[in-house]
């Protein structure tokens, strides 16, 4: 193979680490990052190293699904403890970080009752002194911002920290991502380049167009002892060529989750992407990457979550995409890094930012970002739309996990975009505790009564019915609800038939079906069409 021109393989996977952690946006962000590295992974490894037999018999039991254990095999205690070393003395600076904020916060709620902040910034820890803001807001409340710029040029944002781990999969079974470190073994060779990095794109393509094995392996700089099993990653063998779509309408595939392709033959838009790999016997049908357009013109991001942002994905996708449109977000805040500075950092250099009500408009397709309430913990975060595409005649909501609170909200912006033929509505409506997600940035515990009170869950049933009630669909369907057997290790979601979610959306389906409005709960892949 040595001097052959090869394909990668449909089913390898390219998974992108942080510290041996799989990576998500809160492990891009310094502040995040620093956070999530004393709270969540020193916290785990520590729990898995004194009891690992704890954990291993955790992640037998599905109601301990996407809890805080590690999921390995066999007992890895020992490569565990050497993790932790690892940590500590190459991140000793995150954790000073992350000390140092919880101080900065500590020292507001001690010492800023109204009075002026200005002699406090002599108290602010060293670390933190020039790249933070103090401020109050209307209420004499205090609090704080990054430069969220500086922060990435300084020394606690690390390329070095990155890696991908890269290794083929024959199904859909991985450990979850927020819980458990991805430790090297024998199937897995990790390559030490950045997510920025143009050699991650040059491995991409080559699932499409062939390249030299012998200058991809020098510029990966694989050692002799992983040659065969790099060697094994590559195919001789030509791929199916995509046929791109040339029909007169609009064409929809639904790829699992929230990630739907809307095609014409002018145009390719594809939501939240979250896709399956190709190239195993599988029990679900479902598209995969061999289904995507040579070129795609507008990825379009609802908010901040893991399931929503994969970078698995989106780096697959980096060579390929024209424009990623995202919400437009604050600047500074420690639970809502900026999307659009994050991907630049990562090296996407094509990110447009939208505001709520702000669209785009090209031939004869319109995008307008909408408010998004809910699923958020009650957190103050902006970096959330929903969107109102437009194409001819045809018009759609991809609501993703918006949770119908105030239902006057939507009752406004239907003055602004009319009815609507199509909605996709998620509606996880029991959702994790907003620690789950926001656990490791709180400087101090909450309440478990209060946790348990502020869940990042979507619509229910009455909120379901109100948004349909609104907007009057043609057509309803139910997506991003997690079922996919290949979203598991990012949602940790399984339900039964009795569970809520499921039943809550049986009963908009029915309602919808009483109403005559065409209604599904999505699973696995749906294609639908409609006249533009």
């Amino acid at each position: 193979m040595e001097n052959e021109v090869v394909y990668l393989r449909p089913n390898v996977v390219l998974e992108p680490l942080v510290d041996k952690w799989y990576a998500w946006t809160h492990l891009i962000y310094p502040p995040t990052a620093a956070m999530n590295i004393l709270s969540r992974h020193l916290r785990i490894m520590s729990s898995y190293v004194q009891a690992p037999q704890v954990h291993a018999a955790a992640i037998r039991n599905p109601k301990m699904l996407g809890g805080p254990f590690m999921n390995y095999e066999t007992n890895r205690a020992e490569d565990i403890k050497q993790l932790i070393v690892e940590t500590k003395e190459s991140r000793k600076h995150m954790l000073e970080l992350a000390e140092a904020i919880k101080d900065l916060d500590n020292l507001l709620q001690q010492e800023a009752h109204g009075f002026s902040l200005d002699p406090l910034y002599e108290k602010v820890p060293d670390i933190l002194k020039g790249l933070v803001e103090i401020s109050y807001d209307l209420h004499n409340n205090p609090g704080f911002r990054f430069f969220e710029q500086l922060m990435y040029k300084s020394e606690y944002y690390n390329e070095n920290a990155q890696s991908l781990a890269m290794w083929l999969t024959t199904n859909d079974e991985r450990p979850f991502v927020l819980s458990t470190a991805r430790l090297k073994d024998t199937t897995s060779i990790e390559l030490n380049i950045p997510f920025s990095s143009s050699l991650v794109d040059r491995l991409h393509h080559m699932r499409t167009l062939p390249g030299s094995f012998a200058e991809i392996k020098e510029a990966l700089d694989i050692a002799d002892e992983d040659l065969a099993l790099f060697q094994s990653f590559f195919t001789t063998e030509a791929p199916p060529k995509y046929e791109r779509y040339t029909g007169d309408k609009i064409r929809m595939r639904y790829f699992g989750h929230a990630c739907i392709l809307v095609e014409t033959k002018e145009v390719s838009i594809l939501v939240d992407p979250v896709i399956s790999y190709y190239g195993y016997q599988a029990e679900v049908e479902r598209f995969s990457y061999s289904d995507l357009p040579e070129e795609i013109d507008y990825i379009l991001i609802t908010h901040n979550h893991q399931d929503h942002i994969l970078f698995e994905t989106m780096l697959y996708l980096r060579h390929k995409v024209k424009k990623i449109i995202v919400p437009r977000g604050s600047m500074g805040n420690l639970q809502d890094p900026n999307l659009k500075l994050m991907f630049n950092m990562i090296g996407f250099h094509n990110v447009v930012e939208l505001e709520e009500m702000e669209s785009i408009t090209f031939g004869n397709t319109t995008i307008t970002g909408l408010p998004f309430l809910g699923e958020h913990g009650d957190l103050n975060i902006r970096s959330k739309l929903c969107y109102h595409v437009r194409i001819g005649s045809q018009s759609m909501l991809f609501l993703a996990d918006s949770c119908n609170i105030e239902p006057r909200l939507y009752e406004h912006v239907v003055k602004q975009t009319g009815p609507v033929d199509i909605i996709f509505l998620g509606m996880e409506c029991d959702g994790a505790p907003f620690t789950w997600v926001y656990g490791p940035l709180m400087t101090e515990e909450i309440q478990r009564e209060k946790d348990l009170s502020r869940r990042l869950a979507g619509s229910n049933f009455p909120r379901g019915q109100a948004l349909v009630n609104t907007f009057k669909p043609r057509e309803l369907y139910v997506y991003a609800m997690g079922l996919e057997p290949w979203i598991e290790f990012i949602s940790s979601v399984r339900y039964h038939e009795d569970a809520n979610p499921i039943v809550a959306s049986n009963k908009l389906i029915t309602d919808c079906g009483e109403n005559n409005i065409a209604a599904e709960r999505l699973f696995g892949e749906k294609e639908l069409l409609y006249e533009i």
